[in-house]
């Protein structure tokens, strides 16, 4: 699946990094926050908040600031913790499309900084719809570990699944993995069958893919991008941030030094 990998690469990189910035606490809270007011406060009965509670669990959030969350978003606990889900859209350098999935109290807030960490870095905010038809929402399931691909197709198959790729999970540490791809309402299903089926799941979400992608080769542009996409990120609003643009590894690694 063209362009899936990417920023989603470069994003396991920063991972551990932006876990000890202790940001990715309060991400993961608002998360849960969302979850546990969307769908009641039992995990077992609650696909969305499980899947928040492993993802804040597998980023090192302690188990209080998850019970705090859950006991926000159920009303037990005091809180004006008042989020709503926004997607925004926009442009990057060189006409790069990025979408943005934000949970926020303040949408004027939230859509200014939005705004500045865009035009800040060549780029610029556009009106919902802009770059959206570009990007398709799959459920993505990560598993690690050695794999069998005739097995992973199998347990794939008969868990829903529409593709699936393999990839390097660290290159540190060459831990092998892949990702396995769904219609978002087939997620619950698909997770289920591959741990039913003995693969460790990394990560389970659903995620923006691009349709198309745009190879950037300019130095230049390629230090602008992923500066703005880290700016994006590094915002208090913003869950995730997906752009649809491909680069070589030596110029990746040379941008992010």
């Amino acid at each position: 699946m063209a362009g899936h990998s990417k920023w989603a690469n470069i994003k396991r990189q920063k991972a551990r990094v932006d876990a000890v910035k202790g940001k990715v606490f309060a991400k993961m809270s608002r998360e849960i926050i969302v979850a546990t007011r969307t769908g009641g406060p039992d995990p077992a009965g609650n696909f969305q908040l499980r899947t928040a509670i492993e993802k804040a669990k597998a980023a090192g959030v302690p188990n209080d600031n998850i019970d705090r969350a859950i006991a926000k978003g159920s009303g037990s606990l005091s809180g004006d913790d008042s989020f709503e889900a926004i997607r925004y859209e926009g442009y990057g350098p060189g006409g790069v499309a990025v979408l943005i999935e934000a949970l926020t109290d303040n949408r004027n807030r939230t859509a200014a900084d939005l705004r500045a960490a865009f035009s800040k870095n060549g780029g610029n905010l556009g009106e919902t719809g802009c770059v959206g038809w570009m990007f398709d929402q799959k459920g993505t399931v990560t598993v690690v570990g050695p794999i069998d691909e005739e097995d992973l197709l199998e347990a794939s198959l008969e868990g829903g699944a529409e593709s699936y790729a393999l990839i390097q999970i660290d290159e540190d540490d060459e831990i092998d993995g892949a990702e396995v791809f769904c219609a978002p309402e087939d997620l619950e299903t698909l997770s289920n069958t591959l741990r039913d089926r003995g693969y460790t799941l990394h990560q389970v979400e659903n995620r923006w893919i691009p349709s198309n992608t745009i190879e950037v080769e300019d130095p230049s542009q390629a230090r602008s991008l992923l500066k703005m996409m880290d700016a994006l990120e590094d915002l208090d609003d913003v869950q995730s941030v997906t752009a649809n643009f491909e680069m070589a590894e030596d110029l990746m690694a040379l941008s992010l030094v």
